[in-house]
């Protein structure tokens, strides 16, 4: 049996931890859980694919972290700088790989990706001197580089943006609701990461509440934490989690099988 691989590139909200010129006990703190980067996955099968979600401003520092070795396709959940504006980084892939990086999103990232990057999606020139990407639109379920990924709709706020389901590992980053429909596409899961911005209610992001809620619902074989500010510091959040709901932190890998 095949196996998937997803390793966190980062767990972190959009400023990241440490946040600059901050002083809060998280900040300050020496234990490595509580470094985080941009909210990042990279996803790598037995059989070779190799698949990243997102492309926020620390992946040039994470790929080289996880040494990832190739790229055949990015998932993008949404245009945001925290998940997108490390999209130049593609040009070490491109260049080594000498071929276009297929990107997908949904229709609203791609036209934001294309407008704001739009030299990324000329074709490629001698020198590979800039990243090379082709837009593929999302479908509800298709195979990317030999995998099966499936994209659910979600609300960020005012936008609707793309969650993820490949195989039986989901990554669902920066919503502030999951309808009943995701929830019942989302069961038999053994690994599921999920948006805990912080205690408060926030209206694009989940609670730490609403975060045990929906992971209750979706009841997957482990939950972990992901996208959380600096002021949820690891140790307590963890003390804090029920069963089966842990706190993500950059650098942690799970597998499954296929």
């Amino acid at each position: 049996m095949s196996t998937l691989t997803l390793t966190v590139l980062g767990c972190g909200s959009s400023s990241g931890c440490p946040v600059i010129n901050c002083d809060c006990d998280t900040c300050l703190s020496t234990a490595p859980e509580n470094k985080r980067s941009r909210c990042s996955a990279w996803l790598s099968s037995d059989d070779g694919a190799s698949i990243v979600i997102d492309t926020g401003t620390d992946f040039r520092a994470q790929a080289l972290r996880a040494r990832i070795p190739h790229i055949d396709a990015v998932l993008y959940t949404h245009p945001h700088a925290d998940h997108l504006n490390g999209v130049d980084d593609l040009r070490a892939f491109c260049y080594k790989q000498k071929a276009a990086i297929p990107v997908y999103g949904n229709g609203f990232t791609l036209a934001n990706m294309q407008s704001r990057f739009d030299y990324a999606f000329l074709e490629p020139r001698e020198f590979w001197d800039k990243p090379v990407l082709k837009a593929q639109g999302l479908q509800a379920a298709q195979t990317i580089a030999g995998l099966p990924v499936q994209a659910f709709n979600v609300p960020h706020g005012r936008w609707t943006i793309s969650a993820f389901r490949i195989g039986n590992i989901a990554w669902l980053t920066d919503l502030n609701d999951i309808s009943d429909e995701v929830i019942d596409q989302l069961q038999g899961l053994d690994y599921l990461f999920l948006d805990c911005l912080m205690d408060h209610a926030y209206p694009s992001h989940l609670s730490v509440e609403q975060a045990f809620a929906f992971a209750q619902r979706i009841n997957a074989q482990q939950t972990y934490l992901i996208h959380m500010t600096h002021r949820l510091e690891y140790h307590e959040l963890m003390a804090r989690c029920p069963e089966r709901v842990a706190v993500a932190y950059d650098g942690l890998t799970v597998t499954s099988g296929l």
